[in-house]
């Protein structure tokens, strides 16, 4: 009677042990004890090496924002396009925002502002600080455009922030952007304005003007209607290379000597001096 007794309890022991490695088996399938922190980190690094790598010029069109933005993305666009038209009271020269970056920055072969959105802020030397986007933005209007900054909180500068928002969609935040920046001209040549003279007649002034002042096709070059002094296109590297990716518009075919000499002759004529605001 003994021996059945501990018989029968060795029997109730084995089944709870069997129970239990049932249960706590059936627990591993359900749970994921993987560290939350760990698991966090290994599924964002995944995503953004992926994102990043994969990465399609492709922005979307204005006219395709959501509607409750809709309003706001076609405003910034057509500041960015007409600036002259549709924000004039905050540029002081011809120019328009769209004569550095083709089709309202969408354009792959220019200063593309495709993916701005995702790349500020970011430090800045100008400012030996990170700079966020309005005051970059706000930059240009008083170098390149030799105006005046819009206020941060107007309804324009939100425009423009909104556009660069939409065409900037499912770019990841600090993504290496390969379309984005200027890439300057690798040379040792010195440039030499008396022979970019020369450049400028044979390739460039019969869509900017014999003296430079622009026509009906093409942004004045120097002058009160160009950029001032303080622009990066003042810089003959930046227009160096600019010119050399960009100029002609649509037929790009200076070599870099020839890009460097323009450069230097054009920023060697008068324009304005930066205002202090």
């Amino acid at each position: 009677m003994k021996k059945e007794k501990i018989r029968n309890s060795s029997l109730l022991l084995l089944a709870f042990a069997f129970t239990g490695a049932i249960v706590l088996w059936i627990l591993t399938l359900l749970v994921d004890f993987t560290n939350d922190d760990q698991q966090a980190q290994i599924s964002y690094s995944t995503t953004s090496e992926v994102a990043t790598d994969e990465l399609v010029f492709d922005p979307p069109r204005p006219e395709d924002a959501p509607e409750k933005i809709r309003e706001a993305v076609m405003l910034g666009y057509n500041i960015i396009n007409n600036t002259q038209e549709y924000a004039s009271e905050y540029v002081g020269n011809d120019l328009n925002c769209t004569n550095c970056h083709f089709d309202a920055g969408r354009a792959k072969h220019t200063l593309s502002l495709v993916g701005v959105a995702a790349k500020y802020p970011k430090f800045r030397s100008r400012q030996e600080f990170s700079a966020d986007l309005v005051t970059r933005t706000n930059g240009c209007f008083q170098r390149s455009q030799n105006g005046k900054p819009l206020p941060h909180d107007s309804k324009k500068m939100a425009a423009i922030m909104t556009y660069y928002h939409w065409i900037s969609k499912d770019i990841p935040i600090y993504a290496d952007i390969p379309w984005l920046g200027l890439k300057l001209i690798k040379s040792d040549h010195e440039p030499r304005v008396d022979t970019g003279r020369t450049v400028f007649t044979k390739n460039c002034r019969m869509c900017h003007g014999t003296n430079g002042q622009g026509t009906r096709i093409a942004p004045p070059l120097w002058g009160s209607g160009s950029y001032n002094n303080g622009a990066g296109m003042a810089e003959v590297p930046k227009l160096a290379a600019f010119t050399h990716l960009y100029m002609p518009k649509g037929n790009p075919r200076l070599s870099k000597t020839e890009a460097l000499d323009v450069a230097a002759f054009v920023n060697s004529r008068p324009r304005p001096d930066l205002k202090k605001q």
